[in-house]
């Protein structure tokens, strides 16, 4: 396996570890993912302003989601044009999956509605006295591109996300339809 070659110490000890000591180091991982994206949204507000960092996080996220999107169709074996199952069963396997609680309800052939339910940005802005963090442009960008690249044929509507107004059961929510005019 690629995975043993010398040289890959990081990789190879992965072999030998639990299955619990994998799922806690997969957690720790995407914990400290968030924490670096944090950290650089940060740096950039503070030398070019929020709008400036919204933007750049907006760009960096438009590109990012896609190459998750990817990696995980390819991790699952599958293959772009699933449809709403397929994209489903894909934000299941985001990284944000291991961080925040989230839902996916009103699922059918031709739609589903995602939820944040928590989101660890939001939730910690909350507990801090801050207020929302603006991120719909990013999850426009996001939710977009993570939904075309799994099924070209999906279009994405955002229903609430920060600055907007949402009920105290979710941060954000996104409707995910194929429209009826497009072929299977």
């Amino acid at each position: 396996m690629e995975a043993k070659q010398k040289g890959n110490e990081g990789i190879r000890m992965l072999y030998d570890l639990s299955k619990e000591e994998l799922i806690r180091m997969l957690i720790d991982d995407a914990k400290n993912w968030l924490a670096h994206d944090g950290l650089w949204f940060q740096a950039v507000e503070k030398a070019h302003g929020l709008g400036a960092a919204i933007e750049a996080d907006r760009a960096a996220w438009e590109r990012f989601t896609v190459i998750e999107a990817r990696r995980i169709l390819e991790r699952l074996g599958m293959k772009p044009g699933g449809g709403i199952p397929a994209l489903v069963e894909c934000l299941n396997h985001r990284f944000y999956a291991r961080l925040n609680l989230q839902e996916t309800i009103e699922v059918s052939e031709r739609r589903a509605v995602f939820r944040m339910l928590d989101c660890r940005v939001q939730s910690a802005r909350k507990r801090k006295g801050l207020p929302d963090f603006p991120c719909k442009p990013v999850g426009l960008a996001e939710y977009a591109g993570f939904a075309r690249t799994v099924d070209p044929r999906v279009r994405t509507r955002c229903i609430a996300c920060p600055p907007d107004d949402h009920p105290d059961e979710f941060w954000c929510a996104w409707e995910f339809v194929i429209p009826q005019d497009t072929r299977s």
